[in-house]
């Protein structure tokens, strides 16, 4: 899916990125705690969150996320604006709850990482 189907499904307005806009995801996760986004295979996914502390952009950076979407209606202060311009991650609003867009996404596909860490697991060979 790219960002600009992304957009679309969760009515979203895009704040950092808008040039970005082919950029593909898979797969997405969801939290308010930063610690669980490091410990998940991040990559290239997208990141909802109620956070929009400048926090948020420095932890998707060291992950690898590869958008945040803030839900609530949530608009970040101008410097988390600028430093996710700085750092090339597009940075989106959309009026619904975490849980509704998760469930939007899911519904057109995207996967969450606790379904690729499971496909990551069941693919290891089995050792005696």
């Amino acid at each position: 899916m790219t960002l600009f189907e992304l957009k679309d499904i969760l009515e979203a307005s895009i704040l950092v990125g808008n040039e970005q806009l082919n950029r593909e995801f898979d797969k997405c996760e969801a939290s308010d705690l930063m610690s669980d986004i490091l410990a998940g295979l991040s990559e290239g996914s997208v990141l909802l969150t109620g956070l929009t502390t400048v926090q948020v952009v420095r932890t998707a950076v060291v992950a690898g996320v590869g958008a945040i979407v803030f839900v609530r209606d949530k608009t970040p202060p101008q410097a988390v604006i600028d430093l996710a311009r700085t750092e090339g991650v597009p940075l989106l609003t959309t009026p619904f709850s975490m849980f509704v867009s998760c469930g939007r996404l899911h519904a057109h596909g995207i996967t969450g990482l606790n379904e690729m860490k499971q496909l990551l697991i069941s693919a290891r060979p089995v050792t005696n």
